[in-house]
């Protein structure tokens, strides 16, 4: 039953916070329509409150604590068994709380995080089934050592990027790669907000998603279901470091864990809340998300129903060019003045240098010059000149550079959607870390 341990502490303990007592499930909102199947709702609490000054230097966790929910996913078990969907719901997401029924309170709106600091467990749950419209089944709570010691004592887990990521606030500095790392290490991977490439809470929601996806595939492939005896002996030692309310028993863990170990990779699916706009300011509150309205509504429409939420077109529209990136954050040289005003009028950031172009064109396609580690900008500008030659130049400056050969250059309009880039659902066996590559035999080459 180690499966479970990792399916329910880890996505709980992808978060910060201390565990707190049980609180009992909210039951204000009605099943969806039709709905069927089971709504887990597991969340970490951003507190610093019982931890000493070691524990906090260990764990990289000085700052203070805001006594407000960081990390929040729901997650729906198909009534067959066939199917399990993790959904996160960012700690900025700006909804209306739940409130007393029957009363005139007047509602209040604010960050999804700030209902734990108002109601506790309680208002959280009742907060998201008002937002979703989905019935919450069971409520767990942990916090940071819950999730390194619980890492640990499963013998470490996978992070991987494809390039370097940093942050000071986590504590993360680690290289491109695939790496095996400690509970305290992986803590300060999904923590991490503030990485050099793509910050915020998206790019950290699908870091988390990545880590929860790998460790389930491993332990899978280990047997971690070997026996009922296991099972149980897991949801005892889970119980140890997630808290569960009052509803929630062993015999509830139990269920969910044998449903977990009997999914495939492709059974599985994980996505994040689609996202309309990503800095919207409310005096008082600060900077926001809000939900894509049609989007958002599918999704939970698609989960109430028992629906798979990949491939669902009103949850992830098909963009025909879609980009890796924001053109808006790509800089350009063109030599070529018409083709530079089709770029600037598709986003990209463009200098026209078509005044010093020069006199014999490259024979071909056009070339887009840049420097190495820019390779995801420079498929966003490839995406809009379709059959360019990418040439990475060691020693270029930020700046990409287009040369015009000799052949006609169409100019695409590309799409970029960062919900796309960072959130869109996708199933656990598309999700996981690479494998690195073998090295060859002794004795070839």
């Amino acid at each position: 039953m180690r499966r479970l341990a990792v399916a329910l502490t880890c996505v709980t303990a992808l978060s910060c916070g201390t565990l707190v007592a049980p609180r009992a499930v909210s039951a204000q909102t009605p099943p969806a329509p039709g709905g069927r199947g089971t709504n887990i709702l597991i969340v970490g609490i951003d507190s610093r409150a019982g931890l000493s000054a070691a524990e906090k230097n260990r764990l990289h966790v000085g700052g203070k604590g805001c006594n407000c929910t960081d990390v929040m996913m729901l997650v729906h078990l198909s009534q067959d068994g066939r199917r399990a969907s993790v959904v996160s719901i960012p700690r900025d997401s700006y909804v209306e709380y739940a409130g007393p029924a029957g009363t005139a309170v007047p509602a209040r709106s604010g960050k999804i995080n700030g209902a734990f600091a108002l109601g506790g467990g309680p208002l959280t749950v009742a907060t998201v089934e008002k937002a979703t419209g989905l019935r919450v089944d069971h409520y767990l709570e942990t916090g940071f050592t819950g999730f390194e010691k619980t890492v640990d004592n499963l013998g470490g887990a996978t992070v991987c990027t494809d390039r370097p990521l940093k942050d000071e606030n986590s504590g993360l500095d680690i290289a491109a790669g695939r790496h095996h790392t400690d509970g305290n290490r992986t803590l300060r991977y999904v923590r991490a907000r503030h990485v050099n490439l793509r910050p915020g809470d998206l790019g950290r929601v699908r870091r988390q998603q990545r880590v929860l996806n790998d460790l389930l595939a491993r332990l899978t492939a280990e047997g971690a279901l070997a026996s009922p005896l296991r099972t149980a002996r897991t949801v005892h030692t889970l119980l140890k470091t997630v808290r569960t309310d009052a509803g929630t028993g062993p015999s509830d863990l139990i269920r969910i864990g044998w449903t977990l170990g009997r999914l495939r990779a492709d059974r599985t699916e994980f996505a994040t809340v689609p996202i309309r706009l990503f800095d919207h300011r409310v005096p008082g509150v600060g900077s926001t998300l809000v939900w894509d309205e049609a989007r958002s509504a599918a999704l939970w429409e698609a989960l109430g129903a028992a629906r798979p939420i990949t491939g669902d077109p009103r949850i992830q529209p098909v963009a025909q060019t879609p980009a890796p990136t924001n053109p808006a954050s790509v800089l350009v040289r063109v030599d070529d003045a018409t083709v530079a005003e089709a770029l600037r009028r598709n986003g990209f950031v463009v200098t026209d240098t078509s005044a010093s172009a020069p006199l014999v064109r490259p024979s071909g396609p056009p070339v887009i010059r840049y420097a190495p580690g820019q390779e995801e900008h420079a498929a966003t500008l490839a995406a809009a000149l379709p059959g360019a030659r990418l040439e990475a130049v060691p020693g270029h400056d930020a700046l990409f550079d287009v040369v015009v050969g000799t052949q006609p250059v169409p100019v695409r309009t590309v799409t970029y959607d960062r919900n796309v880039a960072d959130g869109a659902p996708v199933t656990g066996d598309r999700l996981r870390c690479a494998e690195p590559p073998r090295a060859a035999p002794a004795g070839r080459s």
